[in-house]
């Protein structure tokens, strides 16, 4: 359960149009002046997106939930050192990420999947084992991956970000950025390519 469920009411009640809402800037600045609401509004305005970093990158929806959260608590405890002129929602990504990368570093990676979530409608059964069997080896293949190659494709096939965005949003250099998408491109592709 995400944090805004507190926080929805309230916030629904003063902001009743698009032109009336604020800039998440203006958000910022409310938290900062304890308007809890205000920050409730940023959380539900970027909770898909932070939960989806979390999700690719941790392979485990109870896990991703939780250090969604926990980047949302992060993220209010340093509000007043945010630099409000940069953009929020990339910001709150990179602290998720970088939490699920700590969380991967203290323990192995589980990875489960979801067959049901993922598999073709409508086709015959042969289509959907053979979809299922393919999403399977690409998740594989991805949790098998070392963290920092899985958050570069996340970021880059799944956020579609630039390589300029990932650099700064994990903050490495571009060369980094392109090395490790390279390193992890092929990984992947010698394991899907693999003979079984």
């Amino acid at each position: 359960m995400f944090l805004t469920d507190t926080f929805r009411n309230s916030f629904n009640r003063r902001y009743t149009s698009a032109m009336d809402a604020p800039t998440d800037r203006d958000l910022i600045l409310r938290a900062r002046r304890g308007e809890v609401e205000s920050y409730g509004e940023l959380v539900t305005r970027h909770q898909t997106a932070v939960f989806n970093v979390c999700y690719r990158i941790l392979h485990e929806r109870g896990e991703a939930e939780d250090l969604s959260q926990e980047a949302f608590l992060r993220a209010h405890s340093r509000l007043n050192t945010f630099d409000v002129n940069r953009p929020f929602g990339p910001w709150i990504r990179r602290v998720a990420a970088n939490l699920c990368l700590n969380h991967l570093e203290s323990f192995k990676p589980e990875a489960k999947l979801d067959e049901e979530r993922d598999a073709a409608d409508g086709t015959g059964p042969e289509a959907v084992v053979e979809a299922r069997e393919r999403v399977e080896q690409i998740r594989l293949a991805l949790a098998a991956l070392p963290a920092r190659y899985r958050v570069v494709i996340e970021l880059r096939h799944y956020q579609d970000l630039s390589y300029d965005e990932i650099s700064a949003e994990l903050n490495i250099p571009l060369s980094d950025v392109k090395s490790h998408l390279f390193r992890a491109r092929k990984i992947l592709a010698e394991k899907l390519h693999a003979p079984d």
